[in-house]
């Protein structure tokens, strides 16, 4: 995050201190070295201002409120927890329509048990074979359409 910006800082400095060496000429007069002086002050300021910039942003960058701002985003970014979030919410319905479908409403607390047991077990199962289901239902959505395209035809 903040190396670019070092690296851009450096490249805007100008030269780096070995280089500066390799590049002055000698100075004879006053008037040269005046002007030297001048140049060095004004390079001087030029690269405060550059390094405070820096500063500030490396101060917001490490804030705890932008810290988790971003790290909030790279994860929302991410299209894999997309897909993840997406599964385990089919999953979850999944379960608690089989739980809802095999077990009922009952106040037997050993059927609530084993109702909480299969709807874990669907869920998981659901979560776990996400891709194949969805191929499945997809291939039975097809095959539906393609039945009533067929009888319109005929």
């Amino acid at each position: 995050m903040f190396t670019g910006e070092l690296h851009s800082w450096s490249r805007l400095s100008g030269m780096t201190r070995s280089n500066k060496n390799k590049h002055m000429k000698s100075i004879t007069t006053s008037e040269e070295l005046k002007a030297a002086i001048l140049e060095l002050e004004l390079q001087q300021a030029s690269e405060l201002i550059l390094l405070k910039e820096q500063y500030y942003k490396t101060r917001e960058g490490f804030k705890l409120t932008n810290l988790i701002r971003s790290k909030f985003k790279e994860t929302l970014s991410d299209p894999d927890l997309k897909t993840d979030a997406i599964n385990a919410a089919i999953g979850f319905t999944s379960g608690i329509l089989a739980k809802k479908l095999m077990i009922g409403k009952t106040i037997n607390p050993f059927k609530k048990l084993l109702g909480i047991a299969v709807e874990m077990a669907v869920a998981s199962s659901v979560v776990k074979n996400a891709d194949g289901i969805k191929a499945a239902g997809g291939s039975i959505f097809k095959m539906l359409f393609r039945k009533k395209e067929v009888q319109e035809k005929i």
